[in-house]
């Protein structure tokens, strides 16, 4: 067991390379680390784990951090733990908050590559395979990931999700720019570089800190979709998104001793932009480029505050498609209203998806 004092858990990252050099140097060093936090995930914890270690990608530690469950966590991953030999189970002494419990399982890492999981999420066997091609074959990509489909408490797909980010541009201007508009952020979900991954202050612990870490990520570097359906994204009653509505509530949830407050979750999350412009790797012009998208946003933001919509930003265009102008991106969902219910393997592209149509919406961190 790993008691809750055993990792600095501060939004400076020093604590995390420290904890990772040592597992690097204490472990047999597997190419692929997934880290899997979880609090209280009995009712799907154990279909994510089956489909974690189905992977056709085989060469990989399982790291769970349980942020101090109070119902059957700790004995699914026990059992799991004593079958399974890449498993590592950790529980903390006390609920870290989940920005904290996100950062302790890449701490406890040790790959060249490292992944998020969540504790209600589903992963098609060849997820991991795909993305790590991407990756090994191409040095200048930070993060690859798939294309999602959400699926209800059941399993079942009833959302394919189509938002598209242009994130492999040679220009890091650009790929910010895509970022930083409205989409629900599934990308923190590929599979990361480590070595850059490191370098970045992780989820921090405000709302939407996810956001801010996949724009980082992006001034660092590029962003690869592999154009095939292998993430299945769990909606229930009991996703965060669903039981913390308010801004305070989602504070607490990344943080138990966050301060509420709308106001000032908005002034964090602004200067966690600042601060991963500042910190990147940028050519002057780049990075002054990158300061005029933000400052972008934070007009579009306070226009839309004062007008009460969005309504302005979008334009239809031919067959329904949606095209924005401006800093922000509408995201792109359809709705599958037939009754096919294949098993999660078997979907491979969106076009098994009929009897759509497009809707808009945007999500954080779930």
């Amino acid at each position: 067991m790993f008691s809750a004092a055993g990792v600095d858990q501060s939004s400076c990252n020093h604590g995390i390379v420290k904890y990772r050099a040592a597992a690097i140097m204490n472990d047999l060093n597997p190419l692929v680390s997934i880290g899997l936090p979880v609090y209280n995930g009995e009712n799907y914890l154990a279909e994510a784990l089956d489909s974690l270690l189905a992977q056709t990608y085989t060469h990989f530690e399982l790291i769970i951090s349980d942020n101090a469950s109070t119902d059957r966590t700790p004995e699914i991953c026990q059992v799991y733990a004593a079958r399974d030999v890449r498993i590592r189970y950790y529980r903390n002494g006390e609920n870290l908050g989940a920005a904290a419990n996100y950062n302790r399982v890449f701490a406890l890492s040790s790959g060249k590559y490292f992944k998020w999981a969540a504790h209600d999420d589903v992963h098609a066997p060849e997820m991991l395979e795909q993305c790590m091609e991407v990756l090994e074959r191409d040095e200048s990509i930070v993060l690859c990931h798939t294309k999602t489909v959400i699926i209800d408490e059941h399993g079942k797909p009833y959302l394919n999700y189509l938002a598209k980010l242009d994130t492999m541009s040679d220009r890091p201007s650009l790929r910010f720019r895509e970022t930083i508009g409205e989409h629900w952020c599934y990308q923190v979900f590929g599979v990361f570089r480590s070595s850059v991954l490191e370098h970045t202050r992780l989820i921090d612990r405000y709302s939407d800190s996810d956001r801010v870490l996949l724009a980082e990520l992006a001034l660092r570097g590029r962003v690869h979709e592999v154009p095939r359906i292998l993430f299945f994204r769990r909606d229930h009653p009991e996703t965060s998104t669903r039981r913390y509505v308010s801004i305070g509530d989602r504070m607490a949830w990344f943080d138990p001793k966050a301060r509420p407050g709308v106001c000032l979750a908005y002034w964090l999350k602004f200067k966690g932009y600042l601060s991963a412009i500042s910190r990147a790797p940028l050519s002057r012009r780049e990075r002054f480029l990158t300061y005029v998208q933000l400052s972008r946003l934070v007009v579009l933001r306070v226009v839309h505050g004062l007008t009460g919509h969005r309504s302005h930003l979008v334009v239809p265009v031919v067959d329904g498609d949606w095209i924005s102008r401006g800093a922000l991106k509408p995201v792109y969902l359809e709705i599958n209203r037939s009754m096919y219910r294949p098993p999660p393997s078997s979907l491979s592209s969106s076009s098994q998806f009929s009897s759509c149509e497009v809707v808009r919406g945007t999500f954080g961190m779930r």
